[in-house]
């Protein structure tokens, strides 16, 4: 029985060769991008959850409450990991971890910069990353000892063993090697070269060790009998009994889930990369049910051609159950045939989507889950597909089918126009969503930031090599030839750089409780940034006065309550002194948060640390690096020159987005081509049903145009309902994911027209091409067997 119906399924494939192509390219080209949004998302779901002790695993949060407002923050005091494992029993390790160091390591004559981390003990033995050489328990015990990755070693110990080998490290200090690491999974979003001694980098930074004060990450494992509700009672104001002044309450968030949840807002999770995941899984099914959807309108409207079939199958004694079986089979076998054609486009088309998303997905054929998955879509894709096909023609009556008298009742025609529009209402639902993203990541790619991006470059840790000659090294480069200006910053173009409540001014109410943000500068900021003054002056080396003077931005100004605030008194830290400038508001850092208060003073001479900060003139860039390598390696003998431009960095920061965007453009595309496959097949079979009332129309004297009109009529009514319903539902939800952006573009109503018009357009020419075909064909041909 199962032999005979699959050769009867394979028959009708060969027969009709046009809507099998028709219905196995459609359910393909859904499979490949269901595949491809797959493996991404299994991707996205497995980051970080390879750790053995993953469900123990945890990072200290922080809300920190001031008035009117709660910020929750990664970042703890530099000594809670060493104090907290002692006071809190149920926790059984903690570490304390680093933001990412990129020092200079020198072996002989090779040097370069390196990135890695300095974390406590513990972090090995909390952590899987495994050694492939060294101890994991006592690696990191030494302070001097230095865990390297295999990428350290074939740089600079090529052919040697290196463990207890000696790495200079920025021209002053001598590490050990302890231990080689094996290869981070890239399922971690986690990536270091090196590891090293935290308890070293707290020796020489002495703030790290006051409650008051936040800056590395803590992580903590649970003990086996506890539970995160547990400790989070117990460490809740743990911060304030170390400080009674502290307006810091410590939660626990699992590790592994902080990938995908990383969003906090007023002290409550608010979204992450799972968005992006839920928004791509739901992408993955709308494309699916599109696919899906060609199949069920071609197999109904074709059920004509087999309904004599039905009827003999039936007379003969077929069962309804038996016929459901046969075209389930056939719909299954179909979606077999569209899987290995899918299977070939996500093999040819894999690296490409690797290199546009930055991951290392591959189709591992061995892998039980992946087997599971392709056979589960298969079954899903054909039963979904073939559902309504098969009870359809399953319940066609054998006595008017064989008497020639079928006709598609109102209810099934209603149905078919119900999918076509549902159809193309995904499909303009994924073209606005396009539309949306692609002018929102413009909008921020071209948004006045306050400051000039363009021709400013910067050079990070400038304290290694020009803690006591940067002022040099800043003249010598004002007489290079491309320069226009040089300052210094604690922090980059692309962050504030630290946040204090220590800021005072006269009339203050002493009950609130507000956040700064501050960045120590040398002279010329202001300049070199292309910052614009309101007021005031910049930083000058005429007035001795300004190491006590500040600049604030307009969200400062206004937060404090000055409205001219030039002159005014302000104190920070203890040290009183005068506004001398009021800058207008620039954007730092993402443009998901809006721009926050900032108050910026000036370095303390010989206090060398953070970026330095150089503008170059337009058209002399090249020319101007050039001479700033020459004058960096006069000054900084045996230090690699690295610097980065603020443009492409401020780029950097909405990779996500950029990617988000472009796959969004792919799937419109794909979305559309889907529809409009299927659009195509019930146009032809349209045409080929009303052939003969086409020839008599022709002989009547009706013109190309006017049945070309006629035939597409109907189609461009059900695009036109599709856009009417989509429209509403695709303002909704665009405007919910605008709201993450605290600037953000409008949604504008030509957005929607467009989306419409695009789908119309194609819609019509995919109807056109077949109503075209049949309103030129000869109406001899089709009327001579009348």
């Amino acid at each position: 029985m199962f032999k005979n119906y699959l050769k009867i399924a394979w028959r009708n494939l060969l027969k009709n060769k046009t809507f099998s192509l028709i219905n196995i390219l459609g359910l393909a080209l859904g499979m490949a991008c269901s595949l491809f949004i797959m493996l991404w998302v299994q991707d996205e779901i497995r980051m970080d959850r390879f750790h053995e002790n993953d469900a123990r695993l945890y990072s200290v949060l922080e809300n920190q409450f001031y008035s009117g407002a709660i910020n929750t923050y990664g970042s703890t005091p530099g000594i809670l990991a060493e104090n907290i494992v002692k006071d809190i029993p149920e926790i059984e390790m903690a570490s304390q971890f680093l933001w990412e160091e990129a020092p200079v390591f020198k072996v002989g004559n090779v040097f370069d910069n390196e990135k890695g981390r300095y974390v406590q003990g513990d972090f090995l033995n909390m952590f899987s990353f495994d050694l492939a050489q060294g101890d994991k328990r006592t690696a990191l015990n030494r302070p001097d000892g230095v865990v390297i990755s295999q990428k350290i070693v074939d740089k600079y110990f090529k052919g040697m063993d290196p463990m207890g080998k000696t790495i200079r490290m920025d021209n002053k200090d001598d590490v050990i090697v302890t231990g080689i690491l094996k290869e981070i999974p890239a399922v971690s979003s986690l990536k270091f070269d090196f590891l090293m001694s935290y308890d070293r980098w707290l020796k020489n930074n002495d703030w790290a060790k006051e409650w008051g004060n936040n800056g590395p990450r803590c992580m903590v494992l649970l003990s086996k009998n506890t539970t995160v509700e547990k400790v989070n009672a117990k460490i809740k104001n743990y911060i304030k009994t170390k400080n009674k002044d502290s307006n810091v309450e410590l939660f626990l968030v699992n590790y592994g889930q902080s990938y995908l949840y990383s969003k906090w807002d007023s002290g409550k999770q608010n979204g992450g990369r799972i968005e992006y995941v839920t928004m791509f899984t739901i992408v993955a099914i709308f494309i699916l049910i599109i696919a899906c959807i060609n199949f069920m309108n071609l197999a109904t409207a074709r059920s004509v051609k087999r309904a004599k079939e039905v009827g003999l199958r039936k007379v003969v004694g077929a069962y309804k159950s038996s016929l459901i079986g046969q075209f389930m089979g056939e719909s299954i076998l179909i979606t077999f045939l569209a899987l290995l054609f899918s299977l070939i486009i996500v093999v040819a088309l894999i690296p490409s989507f690797n290199t546009l998303t930055e991951k290392q997905l591959a189709l591992d054929f061995l892998d039980p889950v992946l087997i599971a998955w392709l056979l589960g879509l298969t079954i899903i894709t054909g039963t979904v597909a073939g559902s309504y096909p098969a009870i359809f023609m399953s319940s066609l009556n054998p006595v008017t089918i064989l008497k020639g008298a079928l006709k598609f009742k109102p209810n099934a025609t209603y149905f078919r126009q119900g999918l076509v529009v549902f159809q193309f209402g995904l499909s303009i639902l994924l073209i606005l969503s396009m539309i949306v993203i692609y002018r929102q990541i413009e909008f921020i790619q071209q948004k006045n930031l306050g400051f000039s991006k363009e021709n400013l470059l910067y050079i990070p840790d400038i304290e290694k090599g020009m803690r006591t000659n940067f002022e040099s090294f800043r003249n010598a480069l004002a007489n290079e030839p491309g320069i226009k200006s040089v300052t210094q910053s604690q922090a980059t173009p692309l962050n504030y750089g630290s946040s204090t409540m220590g800021v005072t001014w006269p009339g203050k109410d002493t009950t609130q409780q507000l956040l700064f943000n501050s960045n120590p500068v040398g002279y010329d900021f202001v300049k070199t940034m292309g910052i614009q003054l309101l007021d005031g002056r910049d930083f000058s080396p005429e007035f001795g006065t300004d190491t006590s003077n500040y600049l604030v931005n307009q969200s400062a100004a206004k937060k404090i309550g000055y409205k001219d605030p030039v002159g005014k008194e302000l104190t920070m830290w203890g040290t009183k002194g005068k506004i001398i400038g009021l800058m207008k508001d620039f954007h730092i850092g993402s443009l998901h948060v809006a721009i926050e208060p900032l108050i910026v003073r000036l370095q303390p001479k010989n206090a060398v640390w953070g970026a330095a900060l150089i503008r170059t003139e337009a058209g002399k860039t090249k020319q101007a690096i050039a001479n700033i390598a020459k004058i960096y390696r006069q000054y900084n003998p045996g230090l690699p020159f690295k610097y980065h431009f603020a443009d492409e960095e401020f780029g950097n920061q909405y990779k996500a987005e950029n990617v988000v965007s472009k796959l969004s453009n792919y799937f419109a595309f794909l979305a559309i081509f889907i529809s409009c496959l299927g659009l195509f097949g019930l146009a032809a079979f349209t045409a080929e049903q009303r052939t003969k009332e086409i020839g008599v129309r022709k002989v009547l004297g009706a013109s190309v145009a006017n049945l070309v009109g006629m035939l597409s009529a109907d189609f461009v009514k059900l695009v036109f309902l599709s856009a009417l319903i989509a429209f509403p539902v695709a303002w909704y939800f665009l405007k919910k994911w605008l709201e993450k952006y605290a600037y953000r573009i409008e949604l504008q109503w030509w957005y929607f027209v467009a989306a419409g018009f695009a789908a119309l357009i194609i819609a019509l020419f995919t109807v056109s091409f077949q109503a075209v075909k049949a309103a030129l064909m000869n109406p001899v041909k089709s009327l001579k067997s009348e």
